[in-house]
């Protein structure tokens, strides 16, 4: 009777149930909800569901990222060698080649003012930056949070982790993969506000077409330009950059398959789980991830805002050609964006096509994010 006892405390003992706080069965429920909004919604469900399987692991079974050195046995939890892969900004990068191998950048050649309206829309970067400071963050913890006004999830954990900021990658990677999954929610209302019905009908003239010299010389220049002014961005756009070489290039068919299918769907999924299985109840729930919460938005409203206020700017220098609406698709949120400006002008006008028009500013904020990060590692000396 005694041995069986015994077996049955033991049992109960290494149950999750004895274990979990308030704090983890809140984690569970918002994880929960993530997963409803992935699956239910439809709300990036690439992301948001290793992401949320992630947070709902941990928080049942905190020993999935045990470090090696708090384990009775020497080796760490499985989510914890993915999230090396974080930390040493292998994930993101990989993830940066799938992008460039995916995405045309014919739209951005043709029309190369796409640049500025890529450029306009990282002021929320930057306002970010000075708000985090304000908020009583240090200059790096500023600078790691701001890149969530990009809108772009690899930048923030690459430069989270190059500025020495893995104590708050968790909450800043799921505020900028939740934020990029509710494109379609936040744009909308901001795009509207700032223009009017009649700028929202503008129709862009047919852009020319791109040669095949230009799109296979394109990767190839930026990456010897930007590099050469900012050597630190080189793991994000020189990926990005040979991602889509391999694309245009055309003669190697099979790494670009490689590229924008089978690897990034692998990364996603480590980078994912790993990333939603920072997000402990003891490591999110407190007031600076509250913070990191609200300033992740403010900064994504601000680009958003910055980006259509300099699209209205163009629009009135050209003469009406070009629709305020596609500089909202500056953030990096690539195509996600791109598809928002397209549903906010055909609400306007169903004859109205942007898509390809904000492809163009879509690519360049892409580049921007990858520019302003590698502008706050020269700024804090990191390599």
């Amino acid at each position: 009777m005694e041995y069986i006892t015994t077996t049955m405390s033991n049992l109960l003992q290494q149950t999750a149930f004895l274990n979990l706080t308030g704090g983890n069965l809140l984690m569970i429920a918002v994880a929960c909800f993530f997963l409803y909004l992935a699956i239910r919604r439809g709300f990036e469900p690439l992301l948001l569901v290793p992401i949320a399987f992630g947070m709902l692991l941990v928080n049942i079974y905190p020993d999935i990222m045990v470090h090696p050195e708090d384990s009775s046995t020497g080796t760490g939890g499985l989510l914890y060698y993915f999230f090396q892969l974080d930390e040493w900004a292998i994930l993101p990068s990989l993830i940066f080649m799938g992008v460039g191998a995916q995405t045309d950048f014919g739209p951005l050649i043709a029309n190369p003012k796409s640049f500025l309206l890529g450029a306009a829309a990282q002021f929320g970067i930057y306002s970010a930056y000075f708000m985090a400071i304000f908020m009583g963050f240090n200059d790096k913890a500023a600078a790691a949070i701001s890149i969530i006004g990009g809108a772009d999830g690899p930048t923030s954990i690459f430069l989270a982790s190059k500025l020495g900021q893995t104590g708050l990658m968790g909450p800043i990677a799921v505020a900028a993969y939740s934020y990029m999954a509710l494109v379609p929610i936040i744009q909308p209302p901001i795009m509207k506000l700032f223009t009017t019905e009649e700028e929202r009908k503008i129709k862009m003239e047919q852009l020319r077409p791109v040669s095949k010299l230009e799109k296979i010389l394109f990767p190839i220049i930026v990456t010897i330009v930007v590099c050469l002014i900012l050597p630190s961005t080189a793991p994000l756009v020189g990926m990005l950059m040979l991602g889509n070489l391999f694309r245009e290039s055309g003669v190697v068919k099979q790494l670009t398959e490689t590229a924008s299918n089978a690897m990034m769907y692998i990364v996603v999924i480590l980078l994912g789980t790993s990333v939603g299985a920072t997000t402990s109840a003891e490591a999110f729930l407190n007031l600076d991830t509250i913070k990191i919460v609200a300033l992740g938005l403010i900064a994504f409203a601000v680009g958003t805002a910055a980006g259509v206020l300099f699209g209205k700017a163009m629009c009135k220098i050209t003469g009406g050609k070009i629709n305020p609406l596609i500089g909202s698709a500056g953030v990096s949120a690539v195509p996600m964006a791109a598809r928002v400006s397209q549903k906010v002008g055909s609400q306007a006008d169903p004859t109205n096509f942007l898509l390809m028009h904000a492809m163009g500013p879509n690519v360049a904020g892409v580049i921007g994010t990858a520019v302003a990060a590698g502008t706050f590692m020269a700024i804090f000396g990191v390599k």
